[in-house]
This record gives C-alpha cells, sequence and structure tokens, in this order.
C-alpha cells in the first residue's frame, strides 16, 4: 500500500529559499499536494544553488522542490488577489516565510486568513519571532549559526568562529516546521479547529544548542562551565591515516579498552584517568588527545576493519566527491537518474525513510516557474479568458 498520509491535504506554500521549502517538501513526500507560489523574480534558490544547465533549476532548488505543483504569482498585483483568496479557500495549510508586515500588507497573516477561514493551519516561519527586540529583522542561515553559538563553538574549539558549511539551520528548522504542522492536523482533525503556528529559527535553534552546551552551566550554583567538552576538544576531529581520514567515536568501557590496544597504547589500559566513563568525563582533555591523535600506520580501510571488529563505531570521512560513491547508499538506490522537463539527466534523492519495507514514491520533479499556472487557475474556477487576462496584467505567469 502506498504510503500518502496527508493525501487530501492541500499546502499553499509562500515561501522561498531552504527553510521553508524543506517543510514543504516533507509534506509533499507524505502525499500533500503543495502549490508552490512563485514571483516574477523567482525563488532565489533558483540562482543560489549552484548553476545547472538552463539556469532555471540549480541542483539545491531542484531537490528542495520536487513533488510541488508551481503557479506563477506577482502578489503586489491587485488582479492577483482573487486568485490568491481562491487558493487560500482551497487550502488546509498556508505556509510563509515572508517578513510578518509584508503578509500583512497581502491580508496572508494569520490573523487576516483565520477571520476569513477559521479551520486554516497558517504556518509563519520567521527568523527572529514577532514579539522579541529582534522581531522582523531579516536573516539567513549563517547569521542564525552566528546569533546562536553555533559559529561560536568552533571558536571554543579552535579559536577561531567558524560557520557550518551547509545550511544547517534552515534544514534542522524546516523539519520541526514540517512536525508542527503534522501536529496541528491531528489536532484539527480530531477538534475541527485550525491553528495559528509560528516558528523563529533563532530560538528554535538556541534551544537546540543550549540543551546540549548548557551542560554545567544548567545547575544553579553552576558545576562547571558551559559547553560539552568532549565535543569542544580541539582533537575531536576526523583521524588522519595512511592514505586519508577516519570518523570513530568511542564511548564505553569495553570501546575504549579495545580502542587502545588497537592503536598501540595498552600502556594506558590501567590508567585511572581513562578507566571510566566519569573518569573520562573529567580528564576529557588529556582522553581525546590520546583518542585524536594520527593513525598513519595504517590505510582507512585497514583501520576500519580494526575498528569493526572491535565494535567501534567508525566510518571513513567522506569528501562530497566520494560521498556520491559510497557503496552503502549505491546499494541502497539513495541516487537515481531521471530525465528533467528542461535540464536533462539530473540526479533525483529518494525518500528515506522506510514504511512497512518500501519507500514513499519518488514525488514529480521540480518544476519551470509558472510550469502548472494555467491548470491551476482552471481548478479554482477561471476561465481561459480571465486567465488570459490576468497573464496580460503580470498578475500572473505562466511557462505553458
Amino acid at each position: 500500500m502506498t504510503f500518502e498520509p496527508l493525501k487530501g491535504v492541500r499546502v499553499l506554500d509562500l515561501t522561498s529559499v531552504v527553510v521553508g521549502p524543506v517543510a514543504t517538501w516533507r509534506l509533499a513526500q507524505y502525499g500533500a499536494e503543495v502549490i508552490k507560489v512563485e514571483a516574477p523574480a523567482g525563488d532565489l534558490m533558483r540562482g543560489l544553488g549552484g548553476l545547472s544547465p538552463t539556469g532555471q533549476h540549480s541542483g539545491a532548488y531542484l531537490h528542495l522542490n520536487r513533488g510541488k505543483r508551481n503557479i506563477g504569482l506577482d502578489l503586489k498585483k491587485p488582479e492577483a488577489s482573487g486568485v490568491v483568496e481562491r487558493l487560500v479557500a482551497s487550502a488546509d495549510v498556508i505556509v510563509a516565510n515572508m517578513r510578518p508586515d509584508a503578509l500583512e500588507r497581502l491580508a496572508l497573516d494569520a490573523a487576516s486568513i483565520r477571520a476569513r477561514h477559521p479551520d486554516k493551519i497558517h504556518c509563519l516561519i520567521t527568523g527572529y519571532g514577532t514579539d522579541g527586540p529582534y522581531a522582523g529583522l531579516p536573516t539567513y542561515d549563517s547569521v542564525v549559526q552566528g546569533a546562536t553559538g553555533i559559529a561560536g563553538l568552533a571558536l571554543a574549539r579552535d579559536g577561531t568562529p567558524a560557520y557550518v558549511p551547509m545550511v544547517v539551520c534552515d534544514h534542522v528548522v524546516g523539519e520541526i516546521v514540517a512536525g508542527a504542522i503534522l501536529a496541528a492536523l491531528a489536532q484539527r482533525r480530531a477538534t475541527g479547529d485550525g491553528s495559528s503556528l509560528e516558528i523563529p529559527m533563532f530560538e528554535t535553534m538556541a534551544a537546540f544548542v543550549l540543551q546540549e552546551h548548557m551542560a554545567q552551566a544548567s545547575f544553579d550554583p553552576p558545576v562547571g562551565p558551559p559547553g560539552d567538552q568532549r565535543l569542544l576538544s580541539p582533537h575531536n576531529k576526523p583521524v588522519r591515516t595512511a592514505d586519508g581520514w577516519i570518523s570513530f567515536t568511542i564511548n564505553t568501557d569495553p570501546q575504549v579498552r579495545a580502542f587502545l590496544r588497537a592503536v598501540g597504547r595498552s600502556d594506558l589500559l590501567e590508567d585511572p584517568r581513562f578507566a571510566s566513563v566519569a573518569a573520562r568525563a573529567r580528564y576529557v582533555g588529556e582522553w581525546f588527545q590520546v583518542r585524536g591523535a594520527p593513525l598513519t600506520q595504517k590505510t582507512t580501510e585497514e583501520w576500519l576493519g580494526i575498528f569493526r571488529a572491535a565494535d567501534i563505531a567508525a566510518m571513513p570521512c567522506h569528501t562530497l566527491e566520494t560521498l556520491q560513491a559510497d557503496p552503502h547508499l549505491e546499494a541502497v538506490g539513495l541516487i537515481r537518474w531521471e530525465q528533467h522537463p528542461t535540464e536533462g539527466k539530473a540526479a533525483a534523492i529518494r525518500p528515506t525513510i522506510r514504511v512497512d519495507g518500501t519507500y514513499p514514491p519518488d514525488r514529480n520533479s521540480s518544476q519551470p516557474r509558472g510550469y502548472e499556472t494555467r491548470a491551476i487557475l482552471e481548478e479554482l474556477g477561471f476561465a481561459p479568458n480571465d486567465t488570459d487576462a490576468l497573464i496580460a496584467a503580470g498578475a500572473a505567469q505562466s511557462t505553458t
């Protein structure tokens, strides 16, 4: 049986770039019909995500907007308001990551929509919420990484702040948005009531950092400095081997003893600093210096064999090039190749959540801007001449 728990749910997607598209992409994977509204200039991610054969679909846009229907609308044009109202009326969920004042001007904020349609689920993704001193400020993933202390973790470890080289905040918050919408849909199914959701990136990611790194400062008085000292050790990095790098973690006492024997440090087996979890936590600096020492006497493959025989979690440290050729990912078919309508042969990344032994079906490829404008307008009750008038006025755009 096909896994489509959201079949019949329509999502009006007023988002762009990454955080919102991640959320609506996830909902599309669960079977929701997602209608992405794209402005005349196009989603910024069409260009930000790197080069593409035609310039229409960067690799990032290609993957984050799979399974969505695309309608081109200029929301600033008064002629578009009637289209938007019909879209809102037909939708179960409205998701937006525009600035709140822009949504209010367009009457697309939660208060305006739910005054007309109290059963709707309205989800606003913000940078800093709507009621604190940072409310309304613009932001992007790297700014959130700095503001939440994520970049500062690298400062504590390496002496220089650094961004995680992927938009990790956007992805994490996008998945949380999808989860919040699923919870709101469950509540509506039980009560009939809609919801006004707001998910701020700053608070959400700050909570993540603090849950892990308040650590000893979680008590009054503190029992030590903030920060998980294992993760902040300058030696907490992949380890060099004879031909590359390896990533491993050793936590239990048996794993530690097996590791010390494997790397030729049996002299430390009776060292009280490393004899227990509590002792290693107390002497975390010294311990990570031992476990972070180079392992250049053997190749990565040789170390993997040794560590796996000792039940130590270990994997090669991939590069972007080698990850795509990982034998496990190839065996399970994570990446396949398809013929995209405009970009030619392009990679498609399948869903990763397995249900009853199978993966949910792949959704349609990401669409050019305005690809289904005419079809969606027809479904909303617009006659062909009305659609032509909207396009002539610049309120709607169509590529078909």
